[in-house]
């Protein structure tokens, strides 16, 4: 029995799969008539050999998509070593086994559970094993089998787009290319026709076809005007089983759309256009607009507008639109309603971008003609230049004439026009004009020097509408006339030394002329007829406008004459000619053997003018007397314990009296009275004092010139300020008396007046930190303590 199995099974082995791979030819519903089993009957045991294997198995095949009520049959396995008594137990594991696919583990019937879709999952692989049920050994090795689910036709064609969008430009050629569909089929193509897929057009003719096979759209149709008709919507249909009835089939939409070629030549839709312009148009101000319509788009319908004939050809231009596409008629010169009030224009307009293609159509351009009449309207006067340059010198009399200006009504009727100078570039009302007939004529006196240039506008304006008026600018130049004497460049002062030697340079001069001097100033220099022969110095003329000061004589003295002044006359060569008489102050200071200015002083041997010596030594003795009672009342002082000065408020002093103003003595003039120090100008710094003697001769101090309104406060600070940091000054308790007092001082009061309002000794060693000027002071009250305690 066991060798006729195994004859069975390579039997089955060595016959051709052919069974196993044709598909059922219906759907079976519960087991079949006869069962596929995998050992198969047979007589023949001759030419059967032993296999190692006892049962075998390759493939079963189920169709998808069963719609019986029933589990659906797929195959039996089957084992040698079945003996029918029930003892073996089969087992199936893989993709869905247990679930999809179940067996009867007793026979070895598979049988599946739900509706198969070959889409989803084509294949199953499972393996199965036979075991012994009393020992839970396998009998049979575990084999791998396959389950392949047929394809049946149950899926139609699928378009990759629901709604395909083509362009084409128009007026194409029958058969061109428009674009590509392409519907898929999920059924399986190695497996009948079922996604043999077929492409019919639905929707579209006769302007569109499409190929079988492809899919590709083509034209169908010659000349096909997008003006006409812009959108087209085919629809194509996909049809599997190559077509056939019983196919199933998808359709898609594809939206085709006509571009613009330039196939239309622009055309004006009236042969005459008619504009009205005021003869007061701006320039470059629009006239009137034109319209050729083309029937193409964008840039094929760009228009360039020109015009090419006509009485108007300089007079008038025209530019495009680009948005409207628009011919734009604009002013190039000024019209006048007087000269010529109709010009008759021919304009063309012609497409930018022309299609060579199309040239057989006919010109792509149209032209028109345009008539512009001109309007008359009240016009300003008009001058007779857009501006008026004038010259005139500035000696000229007054109501002298200097030009016209000249202005006309442009209108037929010529209205008169008076003149008028607008005062806004005239505020000095330096020039008039006559209302009449426009002459310019002066009414100030004129100076080159201060004003070179007038700039004035004149108005002209009709006497019937003074509200038509126009303006024109006029320019005045001030020629210039010899009316200014030359003079000095700068302020000339300077020294002479007292060694000095005969014909020695000791100035330099140059002059300036404010006059205008066409070939350049040309000046002389001489000394004044009452200096010529008498004076201590010469002037030599370089003739390159400068002169040079030298010396006539050796040696000069400054104690005889400290200062001299030098008048110099400069002459120009204009016409007239005009001279001045400048003065050039020379100083004589000593100086050391090369030439350097020491000192140009001589206080200490020259008395001011107006004080004789019996006057200086007077007040040298009241010095005197002053600083002996300085002295005596210091060493009072001393002998005195510390005491107030005043023992009480009642005490009587009538010999002190309290002077706001102390001064020098009644023969002291230079002392600082209240009213120099209210007039500060009124000072002379330059006047030597004379209450000392310097110890070495300086130059004199320059101070600032107080304003007028100089506080006498701030006028008295600022002159200690220059008296302290003076080496030339005296000693601070001399007779620099001051009449202003100010606010208070940080040494506060010194006066023994007040001291009875201490209960206290007064202490002074806070005069010893006020520096030098305080010393002596300080020596004869700081000491007291010291006195004191010895």
């Amino acid at each position: 029995m066991r060798t006729y199995h195994c004859f069975w099974l390579l039997f089955w082995a060595g016959q051709p799969h052919q069974s196993f791979l044709t598909p059922l030819s219906k759907r079976t519903s519960g087991f079949p008539e006869k069962e596929k089993v995998l050992v198969l009957s047979g007589n023949s045991r001759q030419d059967l050999h032993r296999s190692k294997r006892s049962w075998m198995w390759n493939q079963f095949f189920l169709l998808e998509e069963y719609t019986g009520t029933d589990y659906q049959y797929v195959g039996k396995l089957h084992s040698d070593q079945d003996k029918g008594d029930g003892s073996l137990k089969y087992i199936l594991s893989g993709d869905g086994a247990g679930d999809l696919f179940i067996i009867n583990e007793n026979t070895g019937d598979i049988q599946a559970t739900k509706r198969l879709d070959r889409e989803e999952k084509p294949v199953y692989i499972l393996r199965a094993q036979a075991i012994n049920r009393r020992t839970g050994r396998p009998v049979e090795p575990e084999s791998e089998f396959i389950i392949k689910i047929h394809d049946i036709n149950d899926n139609e064609p699928m378009f990759t787009k629901d709604v395909y969008n083509a362009s084409i430009p128009e007026m194409s050629d029958v058969g061109t290319f428009v674009v590509q569909v392409t519907a898929t089929d999920a059924d399986d193509p190695t497996y009948g026709n079922s996604a043999k897929v077929v492409y019919s057009i639905l929707q579209g003719q006769p302007y569109f076809s499409v190929e079988s096979e492809t899919g590709i759209i083509k034209t169908a149709l010659l000349n096909m005007d997008r003006e006409n008709r812009e959108q087209y919507q085919v629809v194509i249909q996909a049809k599997d089983m190559g077509g056939q009835m019983g196919g199933l089939s998808g359709t898609t939409t594809v939206n085709i759309t006509l571009t613009d070629v330039n196939d239309n030549p622009p055309r004006f839709p009236q042969s005459t256009y008619q504009f009205r312009a005021p003869e007061s148009t701006p320039l470059d101000s629009p006239v009137g607009r034109i319209k050729a319509n083309d029937a193409d788009m964008d840039e094929n319908a760009e228009i360039e507008y020109s015009i090419t004939e006509g009485d108007g050809y300089d007079m008038f231009g025209i530019t495009t639109d680009k948005d409207t596409q628009e011919g734009i008629i604009t002013v190039k010169k000024a019209l006048d309603f007087e000269s010529k009030n109709l010009y008759i224009l021919k304009v063309e307009a012609a497409n930018t971008h022309v299609d060579p293609r199309f040239l057989y159509l006919g010109p792509f351009k149209d032209s028109a003609t345009v008539r512009i009449q001109v309007e008359d309207v009240d016009e300003p006067p008009m001058f007779s230049r857009p501006a008026y340059i004038m010259e005139v010198k500035e000696d000229v009399p007054l109501n002298s004439v200097i030009g016209t200006v000249t202005a006309q009504d442009p209108d037929a009727a010529k209205n008169p026009v008076k003149y008028s100078v607008d005062r806004h570039t005239d505020m000095d009302r330096v020039f008039n004009i006559n209302s009449g007939n426009g002459s310019i004529f002066t009414s100030k006196p004129l100076d080159r020097e201060t004003l070179l240039w007038h700039n004035i506008t004149v108005i002209a304006a009709e006497i019937n509408n003074p509200k038509q008026s126009s303006r024109v600018p006029v320019f005045i130049k001030v020629l210039d006339v010899n009316d200014n004497a030359p003079e000095f460049d700068m302020f000339y002062e300077t020294f002479v030394c007292e060694n000095a030697k005969a014909e020695q340079l000791i100035q330099t001069l140059s002059a300036v002329d404010k006059d205008d001097s066409y070939n350049g100033h040309q000046f002389s220099f001489s000394l004044a007829p009452e200096a010529a022969s008498s004076s201590n110095f010469t002037l030599q003329d370089n003739r390159d406008n400068t002169a040079g000061i030298f010396t006539r004589k050796t040696r000069y003295n400054r104690h005889e004459t400290s200062t001299y002044f030098l008048p110099v006359v400069i002459s120009d060569n204009d016409y007239p000619i005009q001279s001045s008489t400048e003065t050039v102050t020379i100083r004589v200071c000593a100086c050391d053997h090369r030439g350097k200015r020491l000192s140009c002083n001589a206080e200490a041997l020259i008395h001011p003018t107006g004080l004789s010596t019996g006057a200086l030594i007077a007040i040298l003795l009241c010095i005197i007397i002053l600083l002996v009672t300085v002295v005596l009342f210091a060493a009072l002082r001393r002998q005195r314990k510390k005491e107030p000065l005043i023992i009480s408020k009642e005490d009587i002093r009538d010999n002190i009296v309290s002077y706001n103003d102390e001064g020098g003595g009644e023969e002291d003039t230079q002392a600082f009275d209240i009213g120099t120090l209210r007039n500060p100008e009124a000072i002379d710094d330059n006047k030597l004092r004379r209450d000392i003697v310097p110890e070495t001769l300086f130059l004199p101090r320059r101070t600032a010139t107080a304003r007028d309104n100089t506080d006498v406060r701030d006028f008295i600070n600022q002159r200690l300020k220059e008296n302290d940091t003076d080496p030339t000054a005296p000693p601070y308790d001399s007779l620099a008396t001051y009449a202003y007092e100010g606010n208070g001082s940080v040494a506060e009061s010194l006066s023994s007046l007040e001291s009875v309002t201490t209960d206290g000794d007064q202490d002074y060693d806070y005069l010893s930190d006020w520096g030098p000027r305080f010393k002596k002071l300080a020596d004869m009250y700081g000491s007291m303590d010291s006195d004191k305690d010895s």
